[in-house]
């Protein structure tokens, strides 16, 4: 902020200070206001905004510290500066403590003070720009609401909201493709942490060594092509969630770190011996049958009762039937903001067919269903015959294309809507300029003259 922006209030009964306060930030370039009592501070509060405020602690009638008090009431945004004499420094200090952003000693060093003076508008800057992210954070976690009328995700996401106000661990319980990520970041968008990452960790993907590396974080030369000191996915989560996903595929050994860390929040890398205090929610889920694994030897009974304070089950889709549609319509508009088009809808047909569909892949099943219907689709309604699982899909006189041709098209179309831009070609797919360049050599596509 450019200081002829700010606008200071010099608050002091004498009228000496004020005026000579008052020249010294003119100079600077600020808009300066004077009052001669608290009284008169704050009609000129009421009266127009201001940035900083200047204050005597001692004033008679109302003080600075009871002035700091309203104005912050009328303005929780303005910084307070408090000017004091040497006999009431602990006055100053306690001021501190009831929010003013700092203090300064009479007689004063006209640096000292524009200096204080800066660094007090950078700190309302900083505040206003946190202010706005916490505010466009707010807004995007409200955008990414989970799409369900049926009543199991009514149900589901009174479940998310009873549980996101609370710091307990949980665990998500569904089919493979049913959305738990999805319900795990609904959960983390709706807490006190939703300021704070969410780190996800699929447990299931990766070795036992590579696993524990991935959650502890390693120190330099802990083992074979450990060249960098490295945090660990907890580490990482620090003030926030970590997701860990496929949890029922984790080794014995894991088990047994795992259960150490949830118990002290604690987390030793591998190669060191300093433990690290770390802050951080678990939610974790599996497609499993945990407490069946529990019973057969595989997974500690101590760690399952540590994860299962809290647990959701998510319906697979063949039995939320009512669900298809909006979750289909949903994907339809995102193709739509992805690809430039404006696809209308599906044909009646579509969507007879798309409920009596089983989807034993579940939502992310109907995902790729409705991104491959899309990509085949000339029309303003998607035709049954665009879908992957209809008779009549792909189908060209007696030929059925192949996922191949498919894909080949797919990448076609992007390449074409993008003038052959590689960087936005690349993502409108969703992949890597790398793989992008690898595709377009493989299906020997040509760059139109």
């Amino acid at each position: 902020m450019e200081s002829g922006e700010i606008r200071i209030l010099v608050v002091d009964d004498e009228m000496v200070v004020r005026d000579s306060l008052a020249s010294w930030f003119e100079e600077e370039g600020y808009e300066v206001g004077t009052a001669a009592s608290g009284k008169e501070a704050l009609q000129r509060m009421q009266e127009g905004s201001w940035d900083i405020g200047l204050l005597d602690i001692k004033m008679p009638g109302m003080d600075g510290l009871e002035l700091q008090r309203k104005m912050k009431e009328i303005d929780p945004a303005v910084q307070i500066i408090i000017m004091t004499a040497y006999a009431s420094v602990q006055t100053a200090v306690d001021a501190l403590k009831d929010g003013a952003y700092d203090y300064i000693v009479k007689p004063f060093d006209p640096d000292q003070l524009v200096h204080i003076i800066r660094n007090a508008t950078e700190h309302k800057k900083l505040s206003a720009d946190s202010e706005r992210l916490r505010r466009k954070v707010d807004e995007e976690t409200e955008e990414q609401t989970v799409i369900g009328e049926s009543a199991q995700m009514r149900r589901v996401m009174e479940l998310v909201r009873q549980v996101a106000r609370t710091d307990s661990t949980v665990l998500i319980l569904g089919e493979s493709g049913t959305g738990k990520e999805l319900i795990a970041r609904a959960i983390h968008n709706h807490s006190p942490r939703r300021y704070m990452p969410i780190v996800t960790v699929n447990c299931g993907a990766l070795p036992e060594g590579i696993l524990e590396s991935e959650l502890f974080g390693h120190e330099k030369g802990a083992f074979t092509g450990a060249q960098y000191k490295r945090k660990g996915k907890f580490e990482l989560a620090d003030g926030g969630t970590i997701f860990l996903d496929e949890i029922s595929d984790i080794s014995s050994k894991t088990q047994s770190d795992l259960l150490r860390v949830l118990e002290e929040k604690k987390i030793t890398r591998v190669g060191g011996n300093r433990e690290i205090v770390v802050d951080f929610r678990v939610i974790a889920a599996t497609n499993r049958d945990l407490a069946g694994s529990v019973k057969e030897g595989r997974f500690r009974q101590d760690l399952y009762y540590r994860l299962n304070v809290f647990s959701i089950e998510l319906a697979p889709l063949r039995e939320r039937p009512e669900d298809i549609l909006p979750i289909a319509r949903h994907f339809l508009k995102k193709f739509n903001l992805a690809m430039g088009r404006q696809v209308k809808g599906f044909t009646p047909d579509t969507e007879r067919k798309l409920i009596a569909h089983d989807w034993p892949g579940n939502v992310r099943e109907l995902e790729n269903a409705i991104e491959r219907a899309y990509v085949v689709s000339e029309a303003d309604l998607i035709g049954a015959y665009c879908l992957p699982f209809s008779d009549e899909a792909g189908i060209s006189g007696n030929k059925v294309e192949s996922l191949t041709e498919v894909e080949k098209k797919h990448i076609e179309k992007a390449l074409l809507k993008t003038g052959w831009n590689i960087s936005r070609a690349a993502k409108l797919l969703e992949i890597d300029r790398v793989t992008l360049y690898n595709k377009i050599k493989k299906f020997d596509l040509q760059r139109p003259e």
